[in-house]
């Protein structure tokens, strides 16, 4: 019988094997199947003339590698919303952080040509951070806090607000609607490495700093008298990991698109392996959300081949029954 502590390494451990599992599959499946021995050539011995080289190195190495990132930040940031709120049922995606950072990137490129990483990334934190507070506006009852029904409630609605902006803005620009209809669904194709290096460090640096909170965030699950009296800024604490899940959920939306439900799903995937203590649930919940979200994106390309279909169906169609079961037994013990 493993004690505590070697049974959450163990569960961590598994985590890493999982995304290099995934990792491997994502690299070599698709419409073009890769030998795994070709595969070890197109990354230690590229030849530009061999088409499977060419199609590991150009394709599926930036998709993998922006899987990875992306999904480790909607899951983390999930996580964090999830603390912040204690609220099960609270996520980037189902509280509309996601789509208001979409609409903003929408408003930018459609009305004003905008496509520089550097542009969209700033339109994304400024949508995030919009619909974040209007979430909170709308969710808090007079004299008794953020209301958990109400904030999902208010997070469902506005999503379906931007959303529905967004497309609205992409029928009337029809020269930028294809190019941009399928990023709105989520997709991690089409993005080289070069174009989004800037924003995946930023990712990187929200996932580090989550980690340096994780010993106030096992705090903010106790009642605020509590944690003052052991001396932890509450009000400090709540507006860093605020302002993380805006980075984090900004970026991810910068880069792929509206991808849902990876924020909600891998929390509680990772607090059955790894418990509750955020020490260990952020870096699981990271290397959890980056398997998920590589897993999807291989999934994509197989379901319908020639055609792929956009990342956010293949994660909302795994997600929409979890979330029905989490709503379904938070209003049975409320």
């Amino acid at each position: 019988m493993l004690n505590p502590k070697a049974a959450k390494a163990l569960g961590l451990l598994l985590s890493l094997a999982l995304v290099g599992a995934t990792l491997v599959a994502s690299l070599i499946l698709g419409q073009i199947t890769v030998t795994s021995h070709d595969l070890y050539n197109s990354l230690f011995s590229y030849s530009p003339g061999d088409l499977e080289h060419l199609v590991v190195r150009s394709e599926r190495v930036p998709r993998t590698v922006i899987a990875l990132v992306v999904g480790a930040g909607l899951a983390v940031s999930g996580v964090l919303m999830q603390s912040l709120t204690r609220n099960p049922l609270a996520s980037p995606g189902i509280l509309g952080i996601n789509a208001g950072a979409l609409f903003l990137v929408v408003v930018g490129a459609s009305l004003f040509s905008l496509t520089a990483p550097s542009q969209l990334i700033w339109l994304a934190f400024i949508g995030a951070a919009v619909a974040a507070s209007l979430v909170y506006f709308l969710g808090h009852e007079p004299g008794r806090g953020v209301s958990p029904v109400r904030i999902v409630l208010a997070g469902v609605a506005l999503t379906a607000m931007f959303v529905s902006f967004a497309q609205g803005l992409l029928i009337l620009n029809q020269e930028r609607f294809e190019s941009m209809l399928f990023w709105i669904a989520g997709s991690v194709s089409g993005r080289s490495l070069e174009a989004v290096a800037p924003l995946l460090p930023v990712i990187g640096v929200g996932l580090l700093l989550s980690l340096v909170l994780s010993r106030q965030l096992n705090l903010l699950g106790l009642d605020d008298e509590v944690t003052q009296g052991l001396g932890m800024n509450v009000g400090q604490i709540r507006l860093l990991t605020g302002l993380l899940v805006i980075i984090l959920a900004g970026t991810s939306v910068a880069i792929a698109g509206l991808i849902g439900f990876v924020g909600l799903i891998v929390p509680h995937i990772a607090r059955g392996v790894l418990g509750t203590d955020h020490r260990w649930l952020i870096p699981g919940s990271a290397l959890i959300g980056g398997a998920l979200l590589m897993g999807s994106d291989t999934l994509a390309r197989l379901l319908i081949p020639p055609r792929e279909v956009p990342i956010g169906v293949v994660t909302a169609l795994m997600g929409t029954p979890l979330f029905l079961y989490l709503a379904r037994r938070t209003g049975n013990s409320s």
